[in-house]
C-alpha cells in the first residue's frame, strides 16, 4: 500500500510534449525530479512510474503512457498495484479549460468538466471521489468548439512561461496534499487567484 498515488494526464510522444494538455504530467515529472528520481516504465500498468518517499510518506508518481481519453485504464492498474487506502489518496494532475492559465486549484471529487481524460478514470474506477489538481489553461479565442486543437497546440514565449510556473505550483500543491492533506491544500491553494 502507498500513502498517496499520483497521476499527472497527458499524451505520450514528442507531438504532445510542451501543449497544454500535458501539463498534469509535467507535473508529475517536475516532482520526480524533485525527488531524485526518474520515471520507469511498467508495461503491466501502462504507465512511466516512480516510488519515492515524500517526507515520511510513500507515493508512487506516474504518466500513463495511454492517450487521455485512455488515462482511466492506466489509472485503475496502478490503483490495484498499488492499493491507496481511500480514493482522496489518489491525486490527479490534469489541464483545466475552465480556470485562467495560471491558476492552480485543488478539489476532493465533483463533475468532470468536459474533459475526456477524467471521463476516462470515472468510467474505469467507478467514481469521481478522487482528489484533482487542477492546472488553469484558459479557454481558446473563438470558443469552447476549438478546445481540442487548444490544448493540443504546442505553446512557447510567455504563455509557456505562465504554465511552467503553474507546473511547478502544481507540484507544490501535490507536496502540501501529501504531507497537510487535502483541506490544507485546498485551504492555501484555492484562496490564491
Amino acid at each position: 500500500m502507498v500513502d498517496a498515488l499520483v497521476v499527472g494526464l497527458g499524451n505520450p510522444g514528442s507531438r504532445y510534449a510542451g501543449t497544454r494538455h500535458n501539463v498534469g504530467a509535467d507535473t508529475v515529472v517536475a516532482l520526480v525530479e524533485r525527488c531524485g528520481d526518474r520515471l520507469r516504465t511498467d508495461k503491466q500498468v501502462s504507465a512511466e512510474v516512480a516510488r519515492v518517499r515524500m517526507d515520511a510518506h510513500s507515493v508512487v508518481l506516474a504518466v500513463p503512457t495511454t492517450f487521455m481519453n485512455d488515462s482511466g485504464r492506466s489509472l485503475s492498474q496502478l490503483v490495484r498495484r498499488h492499493r491507496p487506502g481511500e480514493m482522496s489518496e489518489v491525486v490527479v494532475v490534469h489541464d483545466e479549460l475552465d480556470l485562467e492559465p495560471g491558476v492552480v486549484k485543488v478539489k476532493r471529487g465533483g463533475g468532470l468538466a468536459g474533459h475526456n481524460g477524467l471521463r476516462s478514470i470515472e468510467a474505469h474506477l467507478h467514481t469521481r471521489d478522487f482528489t484533482r489538481v487542477r492546472i488553469g489553461v484558459g479557454k481558446p479565442p473563438g470558443g469552447a468548439e476549438r478546445g481540442a486543437d487548444w490544448v493540443l497546440s504546442k505553446v512557447s514565449g510567455t504563455t509557456r512561461e505562465v504554465l511552467e510556473e503553474s507546473v511547478n505550483r502544481a507540484a507544490d500543491a501535490v507536496e502540501r496534499i501529501v504531507s497537510e492533506g487535502v483541506d490544507a491544500a485546498m485551504a492555501e491553494f484555492n484562496a490564491r487567484r
